[in-house]
């Protein structure tokens, strides 16, 4: 039996309805009987939005992922559990503990405590992650860039404050003059990214924050020279539509790094790997289709697609997309 073994670069919600897209995807068209092709799907997460709460380790990123594959997550809302109650985060709060701006669920809690217990027991992050995840069926493995803590600092005319604080608190309403990643020239890869991205037989870069999600993956020694030297092709989807971000305040992110809130900005960022850059393809959105011809002189084979994750069914045709350009 044949498997097709597909490493997508992740953040939070973008990537979580973009992965359960690619999972009903694949589960709809490649048999799974004896003799046929089945695929082998691994979420390399974005780690830098995590932080210790309440003496919980907080990994937002991949918390999202898990609840939304396991059909847990709040669509609603857009994050934490469906049908959550909040009277620990109430008691913390009349107790002066946490940031009473930071509700956590009580569900949600429950995996801070069993990640932070499993820590303290002596296991790495990767190796916690693998055994939260065993209870759902997810039909992705969930694997954080590094074991080491990289939490994102948002350097401002306020001072520096964590990345929590700045997008959540704040909402990006203070200009951030750049973002630091603690530790990150020191941090190395978790167990098995490395060799997702050098065994891939595509890699895909989903819709996720350019800065701060894929960011801080790429900012992982060792990260982006394997993709660069990866046999697999390499996709992008773009994160912008028609010039604005899809969700949260990505563009606040672009414009601390003096990177145009564009598709085709964000894809010169990365820039073609003909040119010493990461992509072989973007995927743009229809309303965007003036970048192809744009980002040919790249080295960037673009197509124009439906982009907006709606619901199941589009997410999964974008998935599709994706996979076709990298086929191409």
């Amino acid at each position: 039996m044949d498997t097709v073994k597909i490493t997508v670069l992740s953040g939070g919600v973008g990537g979580a309805r973009f992965l359960r897209g690619l999972r009903h995807h694949l589960r709809e068209t490649l048999p799974d009987g004896d003799g046929g092709t089945t695929a082998e799907i691994t979420a390399v997460v974005n780690t830098g939005d995590d932080m210790w709460l309440s003496s919980l380790r907080i990994t937002p990123d991949l918390d999202s992922i898990m609840y939304t594959l396991a059909g847990a997550n709040d669509e609603v809302r857009g994050w934490g559990r469906i049908g959550e109650t909040e009277r620990v985060s109430a008691e913390l709060n009349a107790y002066g503990v946490g940031w009473p701006w930071f509700t956590l669920g009580d569900l949600d809690l429950g995996t801070h405590i069993a990640r932070s217990h499993f820590l303290r027991s002596g296991l790495a992050l990767s190796e916690a992650t693998a055994r939260i995840t065993a209870r759902w069926n997810l039909g992705v493995t969930l694997l954080p860039v590094t074991d080491d803590e990289v939490e994102t600092q948002v350097v401002t005319d306020d001072g520096t404050m964590h990345f929590q604080e700045w997008w959540t608190r704040r909402r990006a309403s203070v200009t951030a003059r750049r973002f630091e990643q603690r530790n990150v020239h020191t941090a190395r890869p978790a167990p098995g990214v490395l060799e997702a991205i050098s065994g891939a037989d595509a890699i895909l870069f989903a819709p996720s924050n350019p800065v701060v999600s894929i960011g801080t993956i790429l900012g992982i020694p060792g990260v982006r020279a394997t993709l660069v030297g990866a046999s697999a092709p390499i996709v992008g989807v773009s994160p912008i539509i028609s010039g604005a971000v899809v969700r949260g305040m990505a563009d606040a992110c672009l414009s601390a790094i003096g990177v145009q809130t564009s598709a085709e900005a964000v894809a010169l960022h990365y820039g073609g790997r003909r040119s010493g850059g990461l992509l072989d393809a973007w995927l743009v959105d229809e309303s965007d289709a003036d970048a192809v011809a744009a980002l040919a002189p790249a080295g960037i084979t673009s197509f124009a697609a439906p982009l907006w994750m709606r619901d199941l069914e589009t997410s999964a045709r974008l998935a599709a997309d994706a996979l076709s350009l990298a086929r191409r």
